[in-house]
């Protein structure tokens, strides 16, 4: 038995997918937690939770709900990351990468906010509230405010295109009635299958709409010395584009992600790649 004296300090609490977890992991806000975790080359852990457990692991670190819905319900979500060394208890991703900088700030690859960096993307569509990404009430009170609004505005550019993933997700078959029914309540919908893309037309549609959506975000990525926005030096900017190229690796269709790998020249293939190869280790 592991003594604790050996016990990682760092502990990353991560949706558990299908088993096995380590290989079906992808849910981006987490990946974006884990990403920076490997980023600083911290020792860490993940403790996997089913879907029905997030509410109660959340309550019961102490940890209040960052995100509401819509409508204004408390909206209970991974990663959180607890830190013996502080004794802190994190509850989002950008909080997370936030602590990891000022906790360790020589650690591994370096500072995960560099500047100057540009950051100018705005996504081109504007989500109704009924749609739009769970909303953040520290957005406002965050430090790094170009990195952050980075953030909201590529959480809308693919939260707009999430239709084309969340069928692609897998789930423990015991678990899966109850974790699509809780979806539907939080999105609002009166079955699962309102919220899945599935006729091939309308798949390519909206392909083709995440193509454009991504055309500026793709732009930036004009230093081709790396494959990051600022050439070989990886950051937290790449981290946010990269959870959700987890993301969309495990969930699309095998020839959906083969096509947007190679947009705009591969860059997102490029990136997902650099990423996965660099900071894509699940301990």
């Amino acid at each position: 038995m592991e003594s604790p004296s050996t016990k990682p300090n760092i502990i990353l609490f991560d949706i558990a997918f299908a088993p096995p977890f380590s290989k079906n992991t992808c849910a981006p806000n987490p990946w974006k937690a884990r990403y920076a975790l490997n980023f600083k080359d911290v020792t860490y852990s993940t403790q996997w939770v089913q879907m029905p457990d997030i509410t109660k692991t959340r309550k019961g670190l102490g940890v209040p709900p960052c995100r509401t819905l819509a409508d204004g319900t408390e909206y209970y979500t991974l990663p959180i990351v607890t830190d013996a060394t502080t004794g802190s208890a994190i509850g989002d991703s950008f909080d997370i990468a936030t602590h990891l900088q000022d906790t360790y700030p020589s650690s591994g690859a370096g500072d995960l906010f560099p500047s100057p960096i540009k950051l100018d993307y705005v996504c081109p569509i504007k989500m109704t509230s009924a749609t739009a990404p769970p909303l953040t009430k520290h957005n406002d009170e965050r430090q790094r405010a170009e990195y952050a609004r980075f953030n909201n505005e590529v959480d809308t550019a693919f939260t707009a295109h999430v239709g084309l993933m969340v069928g692609g997700m897998r789930w423990d078959p015991a678990l899966e009635g109850g974790i699509k029914a809780e979806f539907v309540r939080r999105a609002g919908a009166k079955r699962w299958e309102d919220l899945l893309v599935l006729e091939s037309e309308a798949r390519e549609k909206l392909i083709g709409s995440l193509r454009e959506t991504l055309r500026d975000l793709a732009a930036l990525y004009y230093d081709r010395t790396g494959p990051f926005l600022l050439g070989n030096q990886p950051s937290y900017a790449d981290i946010i584009v990269g959870g959700w190229l987890r993301f969309a690796s495990k969930t699309l269709l095998e020839g959906e992600w083969t096509e947007i790998q190679g947009w705009y020249d591969g860059v997102f293939g490029t990136l997902h790649d650099a990423l996965q190869e660099r900071f894509g280790m699940v301990r």
